[in-house]
């Protein structure tokens, strides 16, 4: 399976390839980025090679692709792949408007190339331990979610050399499509509808930039009430409250309350917190199961089988369509109505 990633603007990338690396079925065939300096950086230190263009590496023929660039530049990516046959995992959230994010499933449908969007936490075995939990009934009738995917301000936990990897774009409105909102309610709200197995109706939030205030233009902090169609609601603290010494971007954790009791998800918990002298700030360090190869596996097969990932292109239009009602309910303070 010869496999290439489209662009390092995202953290993620990193992840992604050093999973690959370690997999006896996949050739990792190198990395093409528009910024040649920030994908040379990345190529010399993975030892893979560095496409001088996109149509560089879509001329080698690939059999998978996966897109990490910035949020607003998917949809050119993933037109690109599927022109050439490629199967495409593309970075959450799928796109910044619903129409991309609707063009990219239909450019993938038309071209007939498997479409995952990248949502790993349905990889991650404390998730799906809760998720079979559900399924047989173990908690009963469910009430209600609290759920939590917060972070510290992707600044202050982005490299040294930020300048040099241009990575900002995560605060910039239109390059990522918003702020905490856009960043953090795609997973949470994917995990849920999987979970439940149930569309949301409607999307009810709040936000504001209190926290940080001043640093950046979009906005920092957000709460999310939906309401699922078989009843169940949910909440989500999708903030960048995490201050910037703390040992990680954040976390990912829910607490699901049925008539039968109470169960708790904290996705990031297989970790010991380390502390030296060497370092400015504590560091996690992790020995969990790895959510992201899990993910990679199952997108590998299904470009592999041509099938439908488990997780789908639709999959990620949905969680485009909540966050864009997250922002017009934020706007108008109003809950806003989902087909």
């Amino acid at each position: 399976m010869r496999i290439g990633i489209l662009s390092f603007a995202h953290l993620h990338a990193e992840g992604y390839l050093s999973a690959l690396m370690g997999m006896p079925d996949v050739h990792v065939m190198g990395i093409a980025d528009e910024n040649l300096r920030r994908g040379g950086h990345f190529a010399t230190q993975f030892g893979v090679p560095l496409y001088d263009s996109y149509d560089e590496m879509l001329h080698d023929k690939p059999d998978a692709l996966i897109v990490c660039s910035e949020n607003a530049r998917h949809l050119p990516l993933v037109t690109m792949a599927a022109s050439v046959g490629a199967a495409v995992l593309c970075e959450k959230p799928l796109a910044t408007r619903v129409e991309d994010a609707r063009e990219i499933v239909r450019v993938c449908a038309e071209a007939n190339v498997p479409l995952m969007t990248a949502f790993p936490m349905r990889f991650s075995p404390p998730a799906q331990e809760i998720d079979r939990l559900l399924k047989s009934g173990g908690l009963g009738r469910i009430y209600g979610t609290n759920a939590t995917n917060q972070g510290a301000l992707p600044e202050a936990h982005q490299a040294e050399n930020l300048e040099f990897l241009e990575r900002r774009w995560f605060t910039d409105p239109v390059l990522a499509g918003g702020g905490a909102m856009t960043d953090h309610i795609v997973h949470l709200a994917d995990m849920l509808r999987w979970m439940f197995e149930s569309e949301v109706t409607e999307v009810y939030a709040a936000s504001n930039n209190i926290l940080h205030a001043g640093k950046v233009e979009v906005e920092t902090g957000g709460l999310v009430m939906l309401t699922f169609a078989n009843g169940v609601f949910a909440s989500i603290d999708c903030s960048w409250s995490k201050p910037a010494y703390y040992p990680t971007w954040g976390g990912l954790k829910m607490e699901i309350v049925g008539d039968k009791g109470l169960a708790t998800l904290d996705a990031f918990r297989q970790a010991m917190t380390v502390y030296s002298d060497s370092v400015t700030r504590p560091q996690y360090a992790f020995w969990g199961s790895d959510a992201n190869a899990g993910m990679l596996r199952e997108f590998i097969a299904a470009a592999r089988e041509r099938r439908t990932p488990a997780v789908t292109g639709e999959d990620g239009l949905r969680a485009v369509e909540i966050v864009a009602a997250a922002y017009e309910s934020a706007r108008t303070g109003q809950p806003v109505p989902l087909d």
